[in-house]
């Protein structure tokens, strides 16, 4: 039976689509089709998907909200794993379970819902459960790894287990997840009882700070790269007089130069072209390598990689 035929046995004719087009799917608007484009409804078909793609060696990623994520011009050759059917949340006591899918506003929410503090700081970051734990994702002072209590993965050898955030090796913007090939099934936290207008305050105040700093009115991946230890990344670029610097459709925001943004028809092609101007600019200047934050599918050209 061929691989396709396979692929739609498995997660249903509904949840698989062909040279899909994957600015569709990204927050930053850009970037080519995806030979397959799979949306299965739940962790055990996700599980045979990834089975399937591994057994007949497909190169696949799995994605969620497509926030942290730029896919090249060419598209991806391989099989787009979607988890955003994946979207089981639930609150029991200070503890609360969620998919990989369920999107960290959401999850936020529900705190705030429960009068759970700790997760203020997630309200506003565009990503999944899955994604915040790859890339142990924070903001304004606190982080995923703060507050988990522990994750179920999918190994490279399809077996299911549970790590804590020690075992997952949780730093700055950093996990083993990728390394060890594993897949993000659901995630546990552990937040603190609150008091509910306090935990609404908090997320209101964050959320006014990021509409006055961050350039939300384009798309983009986000903050574009990692913070270099005792520097900030964003004041690295604007000494080097790139604020503002624009290559074709993508620009250093004016706003915010710790953020590359989609002004208009942006290709994948010029968004790599600046992130390696930024790169070769503040090196020169500060002897400082920045490293992107954002993943990158779909390139031949290992040197836009992680």
């Amino acid at each position: 039976m061929d691989f396709e035929k396979r692929l739609t046995e498995i997660a249903g004719a509904a949840n698989v689509k062909l040279e899909e087009p994957m600015k569709n799917h990204t927050t930053f608007r850009i970037g080519g089709p995806a030979r397959y484009f799979v949306t299965p409804e739940n962790a055990d078909a996700l599980i045979l998907v990834i089975g399937l793609c591994r057994g007949e060696e497909k190169p696949f990623a799995v994605i969620g909200n497509g926030s942290n994520l730029l896919v090249s011009d060419q598209g991806y050759k391989g099989v787009v794993i979607s988890t955003e059917k994946l979207d089981h949340c639930q609150v029991e006591g200070n503890q609360i379970r969620a998919e990989a899918g369920v999107k960290l506003a959401r999850m936020a929410k529900q705190a705030l819902e429960h009068g759970l503090a700790g997760l203020e700081f997630a309200a506003g970051i565009p990503g999944t459960v899955g994604g915040a734990l790859v890339m142990n994702a924070g903001a304004y002072g606190s982080e995923m790894k703060n507050v988990l209590v522990d994750a179920v993965l999918l190994t490279k050898d399809g077996a299911v287990i549970r790590r804590t955030g020690e075992e997952l090796e949780l730093g700055y913007r950093t996990s083993n997840i990728p390394t060890e090939g594993l897949t993000v099934l659901e995630a546990e936290v552990r937040l603190q009882p609150g008091d509910k207008t306090e935990i609404l305050r908090v997320m209101n105040d964050l959320a006014a700070k990021r509409r006055e700093k961050q350039p939300l009115e384009y798309p983009s991946a986000g903050s574009t790269f990692k913070r270099p230890e005792g520097y900030f990344a964003g004041k690295l670029i604007q000494d080097a007089g790139l604020k503002g610097y624009t290559v074709g459709g993508a620009q250093v925001s004016e706003k915010h130069s710790g953020f590359v943004i989609n002004r208009g028809g942006a290709t994948a092609e010029e968004v790599v072209f600046l992130i390696k101007q930024v790169q070769k600019k503040v090196m020169k200047q500060f002897n400082v390598m920045m490293q992107p934050e954002v993943r990158f599918i779909g390139f031949a050209d290992t040197e836009v990689r992680e």
